[in-house]
């Protein structure tokens, strides 16, 4: 998605339509809400911080940011807390 969103701006712009992108880490959703607290808290322990799950109403807000953002284009924003895959 990271790869595509640019080029996808590119392309739409003629038509006014802006592409971006929400690069969301953990997300306390419903499936989450399925798997032990000790489960959740060991994956919040991973994140560098604030060190917890993200929340839903978070990555709505920051939808209603871009939104109100229009000279924001083509652009991936990243929602997790400085997460990153550790390396094998």
């Amino acid at each position: 998605m990271v790869g595509l969103t640019l080029p996808a701006a590119r392309d739409l712009a003629q038509y006014g339509i802006r592409v971006l992108t929400i690069a969301s880490g953990i997300v306390e959703t419903p499936m989450l809400a399925t798997v032990s607290e000790e489960f959740r808290a060991g994956l919040a322990a991973g994140i560098p911080f604030p060190q917890r799950l993200g929340r839903p109403d978070e990555y709505a807000d920051l939808a209603l940011s871009l939104i109100d953002l229009d000279y924001l284009n083509g652009e991936t924003i990243r929602l997790d807390g400085a997460l990153r895959m550790a390396p094998r």
